[in-house]
């Protein structure tokens, strides 16, 4: 893999970060009553999908795109 591959997989895996980040600060916001007219339900499973983005789908990109060791003889 050359060095501009890599560096667009790890500008993905910051931009879904920053955007779970994002997406939590709107669901924060909503729960406060700082953002009118959004259901409680919506602003918590917004809360959920912001977490779930932030945490672990970086997680999973990675392990995606992990380059497999050479040393080990494929099956």
């Amino acid at each position: 893999m050359d060095e501009a591959h890599a560096r667009r997989r790890f500008m993905i895996i910051s931009l879904v970060r920053f955007s779970g980040v994002i997406i939590v600060m709107v669901a924060l916001l909503a729960i406060n009553g700082v953002i009118v007219g959004l259901p409680d339900i919506f602003s918590y499973g917004l809360l959920a999908i912001g977490l779930v983005e932030f945490f672990f789908v970086p997680i999973v990109l990675a392990r995606m795109w992990r380059t497999p060791p050479e040393d080990v003889p494929e099956p």
